[in-house]
This record gives C-alpha cells, sequence and structure tokens, in this order.
C-alpha cells in the first residue's frame, strides 16, 4: 500500500450504487454521476474542471457535506442555512480516508460566501479571518483574507471556484499560498475554471465532459480554448463576433 495515500486525508470516494433508486433523476442523470465508480484523490492538489452544468459544483459539494462541512460552506464549526437547496449525492458517497485526520478545514464557496462571511460577523470570530470584517473588504479581498488567515495547514480545505471573485494576479498569489500550505501537509481538492489556479504542478485533473476521466493540464479544454483566445485574439473575435 502506499504510504503517501495512506498519510493523506482523503484517499478517494465511491459512489454507491445500490443505493440509488434511479439514475434519471437528477444529480444521479449527469453524467459524471451515471458514469462515477471512484474519484482517487492527490495526496496534495486534486482538480475537478468541465463545463458549467457538467456536475464539478454538485460533486465537490456532496465530498464537503459528507466530510461534515456547511452545504453553504465555511468550517465544520459553522452551522447555519439560508436555502437547502444541496441534493442528497452526499448520503450516497463513500468516504475512504488515511490514517492521519485534519486539524483544520475549510469549504468554500463562491456561490455562498456572502453567506457565509456574515455568520462570521455575527458570530464575532473576524479575528481568525484577520481582524477586518470580510464585509469591510471587496469580494476579492475577502476570498483571499480567508486562505491566508484562515488557512493554518495541516488541513483539508475544499474549494468551489475560487476564481470568481479573483484577478489573474491574485489567482496567483493564491497558488502561492496555496503551496505554502501543501508543505504544511493540507489537501486541496478545489473544482475551477481558471487555466492559472489548475496550474499547480503537483496535482491531479479529473475534467467532466461526458464522464469523467484524469487529464493532463495542457489538455484540458479551459487551457486550449484560452491559449488558442490569448495567442490570436483578433482573429477569434472576427470568427465569434461575425457570426450571426
Amino acid at each position: 500500500m502506499n504510504l503517501n495515500k495512506c498519510n493523506q486525508y482523503l484517499r478517494y470516494i465511491e459512489l454507491c450504487r445500490e443505493r440509488i433508486e434511479s439514475f434519471s433523476k437528477y444529480p444521479y442523470s449527469l453524467s459524471a454521476i451515471k458514469d462515477l465508480s471512484r474519484i482517487d484523490f492527490h495526496p496534495k492538489v486534486t482538480y475537478i474542471v468541465g463545463e458549467n452544468g457538467t456536475g464539478k459544483s454538485t460533486i465537490l459539494e456532496a465530498i464537503a457535506i459528507a466530510c461534515g462541512f456547511n452545504p453553504e460552506g465555511g468550517t465544520r464549526n459553522i452551522n447555519f442555512s439560508t436555502n437547502n437547496t444541496h441534493s442528497d449525492l452526499y448520503k450516497n458517497i463513500k468516504l475512504i480516508r488515511g490514517v492521519k485526520r485534519p486539524n483544520d478545514g475549510f469549504f468554500l464557496r463562491a456561490e455562498s460566501f456572502y453567506n457565509v462571511a456574515t455568520n462570521i460577523d455575527d458570530v464575532d470570530v473576524s479575528r481568525a479571518y484577520g481582524g477586518i470584517s470580510l464585509h469591510a473588504q471587496s469580494h476579492g479581498e475577502s476570498f483571499l483574507s480567508v486562505i491566508k488567515n484562515r488557512f493554518s495547514g495541516n488541513g483539508l480545505y475544499i474549494l468551489d471556484e475560487p476564481e470568481a471573485a479573483l484577478s489573474p494576479s491574485r489567482q496567483m498569489s493564491m497558488l502561492v499560498i496555496m503551496n505554502e500550505l501543501v508543505q504544511k501537509n493540507s489537501q486541496f481538492i478545489i473544482a475551477t475554471h481558471s487555466p492559472i489556479i489548475m496550474s499547480y504542478p503537483d496535482s491531479i485533473i479529473y475534467e467532466l465532459n461526458n464522464g469523467i476521466k484524469e487529464v493532463v493540464y495542457k489538455d484540458t479544454e479551459h487551457y486550449k480554448i484560452t491559449k488558442n483566445f490569448l495567442d490570436r485574439p483578433e482573429k477569434m473575435l472576427e470568427v465569434l463576433l461575425s457570426q450571426e
């Protein structure tokens, strides 16, 4: 048995297919979930990427809830609900853990971050987030403030589309902070559209596209489309804007 695999916090998940009544109903009708049997996690960083609607956030959400995080995000100690919209996928996945347990953890998701920031202010724990209310900062600054000040290492960090609030330069800053936390025995699982964020070299990337498959960085659709556009923006714009 691989020692690194044993020492990581999450080794893999399995879909308990025998529990599922129908694969014609959401979220089990999504091709990435319909064909899912197992996802192996990298000891350091695992990416789940794909187009909108392919199920990456749904899978990430299920992993986070199964790990004990609030569906809307935050630490395991944050317990509130503003809108109960999560699927029951978390009930039908099995977590296979390593021998170590994380000392820290956070589920950061873009779509409900405002609600988490409000809850943090309500319970007056802003000191752990840099000493300034997250609502007193810009959206991007508050995102980065959580990652810089609240993530302490030896932790499991699950991030859903963190690029939503971050400029390209701030995304690069996030990579630097991620690397520091990885050196402190942290494990990341990230759903993203950003070619910058998904570039961390010591990682594994799963692409959701009519199923789920492992891909290398430069073979992802996000990288190829972005590179093609930046290599010849005038030509790409000519084609795009000439379509009726």
